[in-house]
């Protein structure tokens, strides 16, 4: 018999962002009971310091907040860890290192996922904070299947961190989803054939069909990774 396996979310990159991913793998769950669902282990850490920061420069560094955390998700049994946050990405190798379970890349992911399912869309517009942007996270793991990824104009993409910080982290998701439609609005003008919600942020507000081309989600596409490994469907990279 297949014993499941448990998922460790490291958390509180935002606090909302962990329980809609929480939510979403609920959601992604084929159930008929209570106890068909996947075991999972939060821990939202909210005084990881911000990534954006310390990815340009002078900003306190996230990495002993997310490693503490990681070791403890460990340590209480999750199997493989995830993370609702993309700019935390940026810092997966050094995180990979302190733990001795996977750690599951959500870029990397999406980008294999988008590869497979829209094999002709060739740019793809990213909504990101800075140092999602700056990083080049989105651009190298698309580049490795040939799709081009957009960026705003330098004041649109002061319109996006507003939105993300100013807004939508504290609360305002209505007043953040209207200033990230009129950024997604000009990706789409500029060629994108697909928006990326880079941000989980983002991934809050914009959902498919706001937009009239194909909205894509990491979030979800790593709420239903993690539940098809843990269910056994599907093979743990690196495990």
């Amino acid at each position: 018999m297949m014993v499941e396996k448990i998922i460790g979310i490291l958390g509180g990159m935002g606090p909302e962002a962990t329980a809609d991913l929480y939510y979403r793998i609920i959601r992604a769950t084929p159930v008929r009971r209570d106890q068909d669902h996947v075991r999972v282990i939060i821990y939202s850490n909210s005084k990881v310091p911000d990534r954006t920061g310390a990815i340009l420069g002078g900003g306190e560094s996230p990495i002993p907040e997310m490693m503490m955390a990681a070791r403890a998700l460990e340590e209480a049994g999750a199997d493989f860890l995830i993370m609702p946050c993309n700019t935390a990405h940026y810092f997966i190798d050094e995180l990979r290192a302190g733990v001795d379970i996977p750690v599951l890349n959500m870029i990397e992911l999406t980008a294999q996922w988008f590869a497979e399912n829209s094999p002709t869309t060739r740019r793809v517009g990213l909504i990101a904070t800075d140092g999602t942007v700056r990083s080049g996270i989105y651009h190298d793991n698309f580049g490795r299947h040939g799709v081009e990824v957009l960026t705003p104009s330098e004041s649109l993409q002061a319109e996006t961190m507003s939105a993300i910080y100013d807004r939508i982290k504290t609360g305002d998701l209505e007043t953040g989803r209207e200033m990230l439609l009129r950024v997604a609005e000009a990706l789409i003008e500029d060629g994108a054939q697909a928006v990326i919600c880079g941000c989980t942020e983002v991934s809050l507000v914009l959902k498919e069909g706001d937009l009239p081309v194909p909205t894509l989600d990491p979030m979800q596409v790593i709420a239903e990774a993690s539940v098809a490994i843990a269910l056994g469907k599907r093979e743990l990279p690196g495990g």
